[in-house]
């Protein structure tokens, strides 16, 4: 009897019928482009759209994988319907991916594990596999490629004033990375033969900038082509092996990240394709981006990349060349950019927190504790299954102790407000340690864990297998992917604007929520928050006053002087009530608890919070 093979996992596309013509957004352009690259892929495609079974005029430019009709969000499953697009969802609809980074990164693992010996596609995920992997809430970089990019190149092409087009910001972002110098692994290496190169041959005539990069260029082609015979040779001569790494020649970029091909490629090629169409008769822009337009011929030498192009209706050109200039109405610079999305940059921190405790104190704000209201509930961990235990989540005996500590205070609070047929969303699920307690605990509650780390949700499933779980449900997304209904939000030391994050999407949802703060320090303005949140706090305290009180709040490791914690402490109460205060101007009562006992973590505060109009 044949082993019965496992149903492949389905591919969700959107398709734009807000317009006179059905469009493919960028993103959904950008995975096309990957699965044409591929060459074979193990999945279902499918396309939504809000007009069912309509076949679209276009439908010729597309890969022969999607000959069917498009489908309506309605025909998808819950988690997608409940993610951004695009989305990936396992056989049985209780897994799903989403989000452009996350959705390709497992577009190439699933295609490298069905094809044999596909070293160049394992490539695109760039040295140790982390290419785009840091989430766009962290990392800037995840940012300008999956979501700023797309977004102001498909704003743009919008843009009817074809006689006053600007370089959009968030290019000149990106030309402003390809100047950078290259940081690879093993770099020094490269750099000395760089070094070796120049010695070796005469002073080249003036070029313009970022057309000589002979070594680097030469260390990219040995990648594609997997031959090692093109690498230049390891050993230097003693007077090269002598310099400094400070005096050694920079190494210039072949492609996006450095010198490698890589995802980060795939994603901004159609990208740069669309604006270039758009710009190629507008020499006065282009001449703003010469590193720009040669990574975009530089890529077009990748194998396979024209082909790929060709099958998803993109036909790649090489563009004229301009002359520098140094006028253009309006650009926007990089770091203006930068500066007015982010907020002001804190500047270094000098003295300690007393002077801005004072200040707080005269203005009669104070940090104040809610008492627990059950501090003495525990879980019933010895009648629960094994694998409930935070111990299969792969850590030592002490520390499962104090998990189990801090899981008791978050499942007393959710299981005393939760009622049978509500939904739990447990955000920055990790190993799925709060959410697994509270599937078992709340049978008839559905619980979803989100989090963007492929391994920690891995094993989260794992573990949920073990026990035959049916109520619950993960997405591997950002937590502001996440778009759908939910009547409880939680979770468990979320890190730095993380908290604020959670707190926001609940709000959004009117949804309760209990959340334990975490790494105060590595809170900073955002794209979406400024600091202090609070009315009454940013009347009270500058930007760089309320980062000291982040900064001090993370000084409550036990090993510190007790002093020094109880300072700590006030620290953290403080920047929690600032947050409180923020959620009661938006209608919710919210209260800062300390965790019992308070030894079950030096990050032991809990914000819970409730609509004061529930939701219908």
């Amino acid at each position: 009897m044949k082993k019965q093979q496992p149903q492949p996992e389905s591919l969700y596309l959107e398709v734009r019928t807000d317009r006179e013509e059905p469009a493919l957004p960028l993103h959904s352009s950008i995975a096309l482009f990957l699965l044409s690259y591929c060459q074979s892929s193990p999945f279902d495609v499918l396309l939504l759209s809000a007009q069912s079974g309509q076949r679209w005029p276009w439908r010729g430019s597309l890969p022969e994988t999607l000959a069917g009709p498009a489908a309506r969000p309605a025909e998808a499953p819950g988690l997608v319907r409940a993610c951004r697009m695009p989305a990936v969802a396992d056989a049985d609809g209780r897994c799903c991916r989403a989000g452009l980074a996350v959705v390709l990164r497992h577009v190439v693992q699933r295609t490298c594990d069905k094809k044999a010996a596909c070293v160049g596609l394992a490539s695109l995920l760039g040295f140790k596999k982390t290419c785009l992997k840091a989430c766009a809430e962290v990392s800037k970089w995840t940012r300008l490629c999956e979501l700023e990019i797309p977004s102001a190149v498909e704003q743009h092409l919008l843009d009817p004033k074809d006689e006053a087009l600007q370089i959009p910001p968030a290019v000149l972002l990106l030309e402003k990375r390809l100047r950078e110098p290259v940081r690879v692994h093993n770099d020094d290496k490269l750099r000395r033969q760089k070094l070796q190169q120049q010695k070796g041959r005469p002073a080249p005539a003036a070029q313009p900038s970022g057309e000589s990069c002979g070594l680097e260029l030469t260390a990219a082609m040995a990648r594609l082509s997997a031959d090692e015979s093109l690498t230049v040779s390891t050993r230097g001569s003693s007077d090269i092996r002598k310099v400094k790494t400070d005096e050694l020649p920079e190494l210039e970029h072949v492609f996006a990240e450095g010198l490698y091909f890589t995802l980060t490629d795939v994603v901004l090629l159609p990208c740069v394709h669309q604006y270039l169409v758009r710009s190629c008769r507008k020499l006065n822009v282009l001449s703003h981006l010469p590193l720009l337009l040669r990574w975009y011929c530089r890529v077009q030498e990748v194998p396979g990349v024209i082909t790929a192009a060709k099958d998803c209706g993109m036909s790649l050109f090489s563009p004229q060349a301009p002359k520098p200039s140094c006028t253009l109405p309006g650009p926007v610079e990089p770091g203006e950019v930068e500066k007015g999305r982010v907020g002001p940059n804190p500047e270094t921190f000098v003295g300690g927190p007393r002077p801005t405790l004072t200040k707080l104190k005269e203005s009669g704000i104070e940090a104040s504790f809610s008492p627990h209201p059950c501090p003495a509930w525990n879980v019933p961990w010895d009648s629960l299954p094994v694998a409930v235990n935070p111990i299969e989540g792969r850590m030592s005996d002490v520390r499962a102790t104090r998990k189990r500590q801090q899981l008791n205070n978050l499942v007393a609070m959710v299981t005393a407000m939760a009622r049978p047929g509500q939904t739990v969303v447990d955000f920055c699920s990790g190993g799925g340690h709060v959410g697994i307690v509270l599937a078992h605990m709340l049978p008839e509650c559905q619980v979803i864990l989100i989090e963007n780390k492929e391994e920690s949700l891995v094993r989260a499933k794992e573990r949920s297998a073990k026990i035959g779980l049916n109520n619950i449900s993960f997405i591997q997304a950002n937590l502001d992917y996440y778009t759908g209904p939910f009547h409880f939000g939680v979770a468990l030391h979320a890190c730095g604007v993380a908290t604020d994050m959670v707190v926001d999407r609940c709000i959004q949802a009117r949804a309760a929520f209990v959340v334990s703060p975490c790494c105060y320090g590595f809170i900073q303005n955002t794209l979406k928050f400024n600091f202090p949140r609070s009315q009454k706090f940013f009347e009270t305290l500058s930007f760089k006053e309320h980062m000291i009180l982040c900064r001090f709040a993370d000084q409550t490791a036990v090993q510190l002087p007790p002093e020094r914690r109880l300072i700590g402490k006030s620290c953290m109460g403080l920047v929690d009530l600032d947050r409180c205060w923020a959620a009661e101007a938006l209608g919710y009562s919210v209260n800062v608890i300390t965790m019992e006992p308070e030894s079950c973590s030096p990050k032991n505060n809990m914000l819970v919070g409730k609509p004061l109009t529930q939701k219908s």
